[in-house]
């Protein structure tokens, strides 16, 4: 790596789009412009290639571009050891967080020294030395206010390993949310797809035009004035499960982006519940689970609705 550059290794969320848009969403929405203007100047590069800022990325691809973009100094990682930090799971190759709600994942403008990337390099500080850039070891990715399971690559093997399973979709997700009202009928597919919201470009919208994307979904639970869901998302848009959701009228709760605040919880009421993948090192098939964190079990509590769903996996 060039002194001075940092790497973003596109995962499949970022697959697909252009890169200015895939770099603005990655990096924060404050640096969209500057970046534009790094494109322009041959500063972005793909492979040691210049872009054009309607360039679409593919899953893999490695964007190099100065550290200063999206509010990363040259100073490098922050390591900060106050930030707590759930490890599910520890081993040579990768790490199973339990990210906590109201967590960034990796530091981006606005957030340099607070977000999950700044606890792990604290606790695994090589994690910093063997990957370059804001995002070390990170193969996917957790909206802010979702709480839940995330992993987490140590080595570069198993984040191309790791990537490439994500954008096969041969890793397996199950979330658990809840919906505003009653959600009929009690399972089934939303098939719905989603691009940029011609309206409003900082968020996500089911449009006709946009890229393929399904949902499974079973209702666990229902209070009438809230449904209690397991879901299964079977592509890997950008705030797919909180688009889809508002697509059939049944926003998450607590979401402001996609529906309203809620007295019952003060985020949006969505949590990774289940990870399923074949491990890079011994091929085996693994799953790893997070428990729910208090603010969700308090609020469906209130409502009294079940907690964490017993049995396996959705079907299709």
């Amino acid at each position: 790596m060039e002194q001075g550059r940092q790497s973003i290794t596109i995962d499949e969320e970022l697959a697909g789009q252009r890169v200015d848009r895939a770099l603005s969403e990655a990096l924060g929405e404050f640096s969209r412009a500057e970046i534009q203007r790094l494109i322009a100047s041959g500063e972005v590069r793909i492979d040691g290639h210049g872009v054009r800022p309607a360039t679409r990325l593919s899953a893999g691809d490695v964007v190099t571009l100065p550290l200063s973009a999206g509010g990363i100094s040259d100073d490098g990682l922050v390591a900060a050891p106050g930030l707590e930090l759930d490890v599910i799971h520890a081993d040579e190759a990768l790490l199973v967080i339990n990210k906590a709600p109201g967590r960034v994942v990796h530091p981006a403008a606005g957030h340099a020294d607070d977000t999950l990337v700044n606890a792990l390099v604290a606790r695994y500080p090589e994690l910093a030395s063997t990957f370059d850039g804001p995002r070390p070891g990170i193969v996917h990715r957790l909206d802010r206010d979702t709480s839940g399971v995330i992993v987490v690559a140590r080595t570069e093997a198993a984040a191309e390993f790791l990537i490439s399973a994500f954008a096969d979709r041969l890793v397996e997700k199950v979330y658990l949310a809840l919906a505003r009202g009653r959600v009929t009928p009690p399972a089934g597919v939303i098939d719905a797809p989603i691009a940029r919201d011609p309206k409003r470009r900082q968020r996500m919208a089911a449009v006709p035009d946009g890229r393929p994307s399904r949902t499974t979904y079973r209702v666990i639970d229902t209070s009438g004035e809230v449904s209690w869901l397991e879901l299964r998302p079977e592509s890997g848009r950008t705030h797919q499960i909180r688009v889809h959701l508002k697509a059939i009228g049944h926003p998450v709760l607590g979401d402001p982006t996609y529906g309203r605040a809620s007295r019952r919880i003060g985020r949006t009421a969505l949590h990774a519940w289940r990870i399923t993948f074949d491990h890079p090192l011994t091929g085996e098939r693994v799953t790893f689970t997070a428990p729910l964190p208090d603010d969700m079990r308090i609020a469906l509590a209130g409502l009294g609705l079940s907690g964490e769903p017993e049995g396996g996996m959705l079907t299709a």
